[in-house]
């Protein structure tokens, strides 16, 4: 059975070598994979509602169901807020609940702090608050997660759109090859911050949206890299064996 190592090539099997042989770069990497990996569950670690709470003999989940206010006593049937001093009470006369680490979530206001916003981190904010009061290290956390993967999916969708429009190009070359090079230079050539402004102007910016509007350049720089490889590659298999020295070299 061959193994994976044997399929790779020495390049490949170089850089890999160098990369176990550095200290600091696996260290690095295992720290960032931690760091990932734990941001995924941050709402379990940093949320403004309890885990899972148990009142007059009844189980919630708040974190996944929205319960009204009026479920707990309250006196509006809108969604309970569960940071609210009089909330709080009747949860611990009535019951108990199971909070997560940082009792707040990356948009929380925190109305009963007893200092002035921007504060300084203390027991109850422990990287303290922004100018809006609300907690900075559960920003963090959603903010870490929410933009590796973004980069992720960034990366991924750029290397299957440049792998496939530099494939076609380089697999059939031609006319195919010389009209995907003109429309590839003359989209690599228009002004990408003066297009995102635009396109962000007629939609409301978000995730997906703004995730779209990238990866309609992010992929130009794989092309050209591709399609050299599947012309190496074409060229390369229409070489006749016995006229070896009529091919071109790679």
């Amino acid at each position: 059975m061959v193994s994976l190592s044997s399929r790779l090539s020495p390049i490949t099997r170089r850089r890999l070598a160098a990369f176990k042989a550095n200290r600091r770069a696996r260290v690095s990497l295992w720290l960032f994979a931690t760091l990932f990996i734990v941001s995924l569950f941050a709402e379990l670690i940093a949320n403004d509602k309890p885990i899972i709470m148990q009142y007059d003999g009844q189980w919630y989940i708040p974190m996944l169901v929205d319960y009204p206010e009026t479920e707990f006593d309250g006196f509006l049937p809108t969604r309970t807020d569960y940071l609210d001093p009089f909330i709080q009470q009747q949860i611990k006369e009535h019951g108990w609940a199971l909070w997560p680490a940082i009792p707040f979530s990356y948009q929380t206001l925190d109305m009963n702090m007893t200092r002035p916003s921007p504060a300084p981190p203390d027991s109850r904010h422990w990287l303290g608050t922004d100018d809006q009061g609300r907690d900075v290290l559960a920003r963090v956390i959603y903010g870490f997660r929410l933009s590796v993967a973004f980069a992720l999916v960034l990366t991924a969708g750029s290397l299957v759109i440049g792998v496939v429009v530099g494939g076609i190009q380089g697999y059939f070359g031609g006319k195919i090859d010389l009209i995907g090079q003109r429309i590839t230079e003359i989209w690599s050539g228009l002004p990408v911050l003066f297009l995102l402004i635009i396109l962000a102007s007629f939609v409301q910016p978000g995730f997906w949206w703004l995730l779209g509007i990238m990866l309609l350049f992010s992929w130009l720089g794989l092309v050209d890299i591709v399609r050299a490889e599947f012309l190496r590659a074409r060229n390369l298999s229409m070489c006749v064996p016995p006229k070896r020295w009529a091919c071109p070299r790679a």
